[in-house]
């Protein structure tokens, strides 16, 4: 998939609510990064992979796809601050459980947050692309809902989230 729509879509958004909220002298790397820990955790929280104590099932499908989506909200916003861009290649799917994913996700997280390169970057992106696929999601998949969140996002600015 061409990533460089939503990139655009996404440069737009933050700088709306930037603008809105009076945030374009602040660096908001450290803010967007939690942001990002979060979205995983609430994502990690729907699929309940890792709750081997309950019985209770995972949330529908459309539920589990709009957190991912949250999620690549702010991995893109991570980008667009780094001056990052993502060009998408053939992710191959991985035996990795769903557990084993998250804490790749993780993982590539606090990477990159501690050594902010494009390299690393490109590696958190992939994890995510890759978790995405084990939860049964396409690129197109991801795309829409992305483009479906994004209006849900402005429409929250416009009302005073």
């Amino acid at each position: 998939m061409n990533w460089e729509t939503l990139f655009n879509m996404q440069k737009q958004l933050d700088s709306y609510i930037e603008d809105n909220h009076n945030l374009s002298d602040r660096d908001l790397f450290d803010d967007k990064y939690l942001a990002l820990l979060v979205e995983l955790g609430e994502l990690a929280n729907e699929t309940r992979c890792f709750k081997f104590w309950s019985n209770k099932k995972r949330s529908a499908s459309d539920v589990i796809l709009e957190e991912y989506v949250d999620g690549v909200h702010f991995i893109l916003s991570l980008g667009i601050v780094k001056g990052f861009i993502y060009s998408s290649t053939n992710h191959k799917s991985s035996e990795q459980t769903e557990t084993e994913l998250f804490n790749e996700v993780f993982e590539r997280c606090m990477v990159f947050k501690n050594d902010t390169t494009q390299a690393n970057y490109n590696r958190l992106f992939a994890s995510y692309l890759i978790l995405g696929q084990k939860l049964g999601f396409s690129e197109e998949d991801v795309h829409r809902a992305y483009v479906k969140k994004n209006e849900v996002n402005y429409e929250r600015q416009n009302s005073g989230y």
